[in-house]
């Protein structure tokens, strides 16, 4: 059977176009009522072995909501931003449009001072390659950026593949495997 790692997706702490930088905000109102409608279909993953969430408020209370009581592990902190954090896109673009353009087309680059994508995806990816090899399931609250690395990292994809994938506030994904081969798990829907 091998290694299962199911990455959930924290709820929000803003609206879509409110989201900042490297946001170490609480759940809002709205990240709470969406918890709660989609317990029924999350809290069953608590039943795996390792539960762990990113060290944010909104993963760690994601995570509490659901009755997983996780670890934080500071390996799944977000991309660290530098002096963008806290600001929106819209601000930062504003600001420094070259800096922007450059750091979305070159993942080597971090204009804002802090962490590259490259080294982001590749610290997601340490992570993951650190789990037990032996059989067994894992689940991990985490902000929407790190199952985006995450699934970058282990389907081996380009690291601009990033900026295609759009994970949504208490979507989940599944990696089976071990370290190093990696596989991604698509659930049948019922019905």
């Amino acid at each position: 059977m091998g290694l299962r790692v199911t990455l959930v997706a924290a709820a929000r702490s803003s609206s879509l176009l409110a989201e900042r930088f490297d946001d170490d905000r609480p759940l809002d109102e709205a990240g709470w009522y969406e918890v709660q409608l989609a317990a029924h279909t999350l809290v069953p993953l608590g039943a795996a072995e390792l539960r762990y969430c990113s060290p944010t408020p909104r993963s760690r209370a994601t995570g509490t909501a659901l009755g997983y009581a996780p670890l934080a592990q500071p390996a799944l902190r977000d991309c660290d931003m530098g002096r963008w954090r806290g600001r929106t896109l819209s601000e930062v673009a504003a600001l420094e449009p070259a800096a922007v353009d450059t750091w979305l087309t070159d993942p080597r680059t971090a204009p804002h001072g802090g962490e590259t994508l490259l080294a982001f995806i590749s610290r997601i990816g340490g992570w993951l390659d650190t789990r037990p090899a032996e059989d067994g399931a894992i689940v991990a609250v985490a902000e929407p950026a790190v199952v985006r690395a995450a699934l970058v990292y282990a389907l081996k994809a380009p690291p601009l593949t990033y900026w295609n994938v759009d994970v949504r506030p208490l979507s989940t994904v599944t990696l089976t495997g071990r370290p190093g081969l990696w596989h991604l798990r698509l659930a049948a829907t019922a019905g």
